[in-house]
């Protein structure tokens, strides 16, 4: 029988490393279940989950607004570089204005739209692959994993790849990670995210103001034009580039880790994408759904409503469990099995509903294309470490580090 201070603490050590046996636990007590230390309710349920993400009339998306009033006085003056950026993040929003910025990223990141991108992806793996040396250890959070969505988004967009371009980059999307992904081990974490988003507005200012005045066949290009045909303002555009550099590699970042990390734990499976690399899509569907790097995410209750047997007071939170949904067991058969074959697989990895992730084709591809040309030219890594840890964040799943090592160098590929 597990305490109300077991269910209650999120942050534990345990709960970290192993969200799944928690969130079956809690599902079994009491899967809409009050949360006193977070301050909210927390859902386990796949079929209510669902029902919240479809009803936007019913919850809120804006954490910006409930952010700002939890706020000390003088804090949104201090943070004021933060509200300005994640404030007009499309993510943030309600209708019409979630809809408004969505709809002009909705055409260009299509299966069919990112088709254009492949040659590149495809690049862009076999680089980071090709530095590979057999026996060598390397740790796949800092010099594997993020190399890959990272180039891609900046190639996307149009921002320089260099390394030096791409490197501050990656640190300042990390300190924005502070705030976003509510890393509770961090007491500076707003000031930090502040840092981070100063930074990076500063940075990006001249460039996209250069792309205006010289347009490309890029996504600030593409955003600079929906300024001056009065659908965006400058804010906007400057903060959906933020988003989409921040967005478009962190969580794909952690998806391919957490999907190595799979295939180590369960090496049939690896086996199985090695004899038939065509399995690719139906794997990164799997491990979406097995271990996905987004955990949760929130909604505020719009007014007085009903979920799952319990009354949700106006403006009261709701923590989402992506995860839990994930391995409910009355959606997925054998829900902590590891399946590369499973069908049908209709996980909430992306969300659901008018929320559900923009970049979600971008990621399956990069993923996709990524697995493949693993299961291709490597052997199954070895893990180099007895035991890992994960950064303590109730809404993200990142490994802090991830030391493997492969036995034989990569197969040599055509360019």
């Amino acid at each position: 029988m597990h305490t109300t201070e077991y269910f209650n603490d999120m942050m534990t050590r345990d709960v970290m490393n192993d969200p799944h046996t928690y969130y079956h636990h809690l599902r079994a007590h009491d899967p809409v279940y009050w949360n006193e230390k977070w301050g909210g309710w927390v859902l386990t349920r796949y079929n209510d989950i669902v029902k919240v993400l479809r009803d936007p009339a019913g919850w809120s998306s804006q954490r910006i607004k409930y952010l700002s009033e939890e706020m000390r006085p003088g804090d949104e003056i201090k943070f004021k570089p933060i509200f300005d950026v994640l404030a007009n993040w499309f993510i943030f929003k309600d209708q019409p204005d979630h809809t408004r910025i969505r709809r002009l990223l909705n055409p260009v990141l299509t299966p069919i739209a990112l088709e254009k991108y492949e040659p590149r992806i495809r690049q862009i793996v076999h680089s980071v692959i090709d530095r590979i040396e057999a026996g060598k250890k390397y740790d796949m959070v800092k010099e594997f994993s993020y190399l890959i969505p990272l180039t891609v988004i900046l190639n996307m967009l149009g921002i320089p790849e260099a390394d030096k371009d791409r490197d501050d980059i990656k640190y300042w999307s990390e300190q924005i990670g502070l705030l976003f992904f509510i890393r509770a081990d961090e007491p500076r974490r707003r000031e930090i995210a502040c840092e981070g988003i100063i930074s990076f507005v500063n940075y990006l200012k001249p460039l996209v103001d250069e792309r205006r005045q010289n347009p490309k066949d890029d996504l600030i290009s593409m955003l600079t034009k929906a300024q001056a045909d009065g659908i965006l303002n400058e804010d906007e555009v400057i903060a959906t580039v933020v988003l989409l550099v921040f967005g478009g590699h962190e969580t794909t970042t952690n998806l391919i880790n957490n999907g190595t990390l799979a295939f180590i734990q369960n090496p049939d499976q690896w086996e199985l994408l090695k004899k038939d690399p065509s399995l690719a899509g139906s794997a990164v569907e799997e491990l979406l759904r097995y271990d996905t790097s987004v955990k949760a995410t929130v909604r505020w209750a719009k007014y007085d409503q009903e979920v799952g047997g319990k009354v949700i007071k106006k403006d009261q939170r709701l923590l989402l469990a992506l995860t839990a949904a994930n391995r409910d067991p009355e959606i997925f058969p054998n829900p902590d099995k590891l399946d590369i074959t499973r069908n049908p697989n209709p996980h909430v990895a992306f969300a659901h509903g008018i929320h559900v992730c923009v970049g979600g084709p971008l990621a399956r591809l990069e993923a996709g294309e990524t697995f493949r040309i693993m299961a291709e030219r490597m052997p199954l890594a070895t893990l180099e470490a007895n035991m890992l840890e994960y950064q303590p964040a109730i809404v993200s799943r990142a490994l802090n580090e991830f030391p493997v090592s492969w036995a034989t160098c990569p197969v040599a590929h055509n360019v």
